[in-house]
């Protein structure tokens, strides 16, 4: 599997909104990185921060990627514009949606090696970015959530070049793990197959079996 790449983009706390008369903010505004090289380091892409270090960043949500392919149903479907960084992500990319890559995967891009951790929880600072206080909801009904990647190998890479799938793993599905811990529904034998697979960061193990946070 080879994914393209739309765009690499960055992004530093600023201020989004209010919250209990306080300055809220924010780093999930990106911008498309000017020069043509960027580097990958263990906690995230140069030039990127977040404003809370306990919901996000971390190994395991170093870096957030965003495919492209889901941009038709969101515009059809919801009417919701979409555009390069419309979701927070740091790459935009071609080529696949969540059904199509697994917890575990491993792709290269450029020097750099990355490693499918997790799907992608949305929160109310998304809610208040896009400006849709539905869109959080819509992104958990669908499963069109993105995916977060460790980095396995720090380097640099250019930003126009192809992302390939290096090492499919044989863990579950982006959209199958999200759904595991939002649906009911999901068979509890599968759930705790989900929970139990390796490469799976462990605050979604948590999400998806929070009375055993402890």
């Amino acid at each position: 599997m080879e994914l393209r790449m739309l765009s690499v983009n960055v992004g530093q706390p600023k201020q989004i909104g209010m919250r209990d008369g306080k300055p809220l903010l924010s780093a999930i505004g990106k911008e498309k990185i000017s020069g043509p090289i960027i580097t990958a380091r263990a906690l995230g892409l140069d030039g990127d921060a977040q404003a809370n270090l306990v919901s996000h960043g971390g190994v395991d949500k170093a870096v957030y990627a965003y495919p492209s392919d889901n941009w038709d149903w969101w515009e059809k479907k919801k009417n919701f514009p979409c555009y390069p960084a419309r979701f927070g992500e740091n790459l935009t990319l071609a080529g696949a949606s969540e059904e199509h890559v697994s917890i575990g995967d491993l792709f290269s891009w450029g020097d750099v090696v990355f490693e499918i951790s997790q799907p992608r929880a949305p929160c109310n600072k998304f809610q208040i970015y896009s400006g849709r206080p539905d869109i959080p909801a819509s992104m958990t009904l669908s499963g069109r959530c993105g995916w977060y990647l460790r980095v396995i190998q720090e380097g640099k890479a250019p930003k126009n070049e192809i992302m390939k799938r290096i090492l499919q793993s044989d863990g579950p599905n982006v959209r199958e793990t999200f759904s595991a811990a939002f649906n009911r529904k999901t068979d509890p034998v599968r759930k705790a197959e989900i929970a139990s697979f390796p490469a799976l960061a462990q605050a979604w193990r948590v999400r998806m079996y929070p009375e055993k946070k402890s």
